[in-house]
């Protein structure tokens, strides 16, 4: 989402908002301020992809480490023909033997038509592996502006984005070279969603169990939507109240026990979320509060943290409950006692969870890993 835009969300919260409980934010980890617009993965998460901070392209390991870059990601001959400048929320597509979808856009800070200087929008394809861009097909201006996002469906066979208040939906089949700009006809939407999108907007996009899920944010008010794509129906799943900072991409992957990925950007005097651009890690909120955990870390800011915890119900130690912080996972011993040391490629902020017999617990969020400017 662009600074501009940012700007133009800071309104007053909306008067109903409220945390359903759904799912709990377990941590934080601390990426590459390049990685500021998009993220996506294959199914499985092998590699993640990140896109930022305006058009560069990005690839991980699992574990965050990064394998490979190119910036920018737009050849400059698409640059020259269609002014496109920046990269949206990405998604990954198995057309093609896979790719990676990149919106195109234009943004121009400052510019009096809302910083949208070219009036059109565009999905990009670009090669897993490489990295390199293979060719773009342009979206019918009549219908849409400028892409900012894309979520493929999860069997693939509908991209959706945004338009205005509406949700649109273009057959993935017509992302082929044979429609490849500037010579192929633009393509129009086949589904239109009229007044789906969320009262927080949209920054990026997610499919959860065949929900679409919607990040956005009013003000400081951080909000994930999800929406019923058979009839537009939403309702809330995440808020996140008082936070300092941009909200960016989203994605469903399992990462860091994780399920569900917020990207949210530094862009404020004291980000919420410091030091770098934050992919915040959710995981479904089963279960409920009883479980006590006191922990103690060692060698905190080492890639390889030991993180010492002991679980308590009722003063009584739990034995068997399933411990998780970031990547490390492992069951308490007859004592309730645990020591958890994850692999860190990037530092963070993370909090032990722990779960048994339908209870759950929670430490606060230890600072661990590397400090490491970027």
């Amino acid at each position: 989402m662009t600074v501009a835009l940012a700007a133009l969300l800071v309104l007053a919260a909306p008067a109903d908002a409220r945390d359903p409980g759904r799912w709990i934010i377990t941590g934080y980890s601390s990426v590459s301020n390049s990685y500021w617009q998009g993220v996506s993965s294959p199914p499985g998460a092998p590699r993640v992809f990140f896109s930022g901070l305006q058009q560069g392209l990005y690839r991980t390991a699992p574990s965050l480490a990064e394998r490979a870059r190119l910036d920018p990601a737009i050849p400059p001959a698409v640059l020259a023909t269609e002014g496109y400048n920046h990269v949206g929320d990405i998604s990954w597509d198995r057309a093609e033997g896979g790719r990676v979808l990149l919106p195109l856009e234009c943004f121009t800070p400052g510019a009096p038509n809302g910083s949208n200087t070219c009036g059109t929008g565009s999905f990009g394809v670009a090669d897993p592996l490489t990295l390199a861009f293979r060719y773009y097909v342009k979206l019918d201006p009549a219908e849409i502006a400028k892409a900012m996002w894309v979520e493929s469906s999860p069997d693939g066979r509908r991209l959706w984005t945004s338009s205005g208040s509406d949700l649109l939906a273009y057959r993935a089949a017509d992302v082929t070279p044979a429609r490849a700009a500037p010579v192929g006809a633009p393509l129009r939407a086949v589904r239109r969603l009229r007044g789906a999108v969320p009262p927080s907007g949209v920054t990026g996009g997610a499919f959860v169990g065949g929900r679409l899920f919607l990040a956005g944010a009013v003000g400081t008010t951080y909000q994930v939507w999800s929406v019923d794509v058979r009839n537009g129906k939403r309702r809330l799943e995440v808020e996140l109240p008082n936070v300092q900072g941009e909200a960016e991409g989203l994605h469903r992957m399992r990462l860091m026990n994780g399920q569900l990925h917020w990207l949210i950007a530094p862009l404020a005097l004291r980000p919420t979320f410091p030091p770098t651009v934050a992919l915040l890690h959710f995981t479904r909120a089963r279960g409920r509060p009883g479980l006590r955990l006191t922990a103690r870390a060692t060698a905190a800011q080492t890639k390889r943290p030991r993180i010492s915890i002991r679980v308590l119900h009722r003063g009584r130690p739990v034995a068997g409950a399933v411990v998780t912080l970031a990547e490390a996972r492992r069951r308490t011993d007859s004592g309730g006692r645990v020591t958890l040391t994850p692999r860190l490629a990037v530092p963070g902020h993370y909090a032990a969870l722990a779960r048994k017999h339908g209870l759950r617990g929670m430490t606060k969020r230890f600072r661990l890993g590397f400090d490491e400017v970027r």
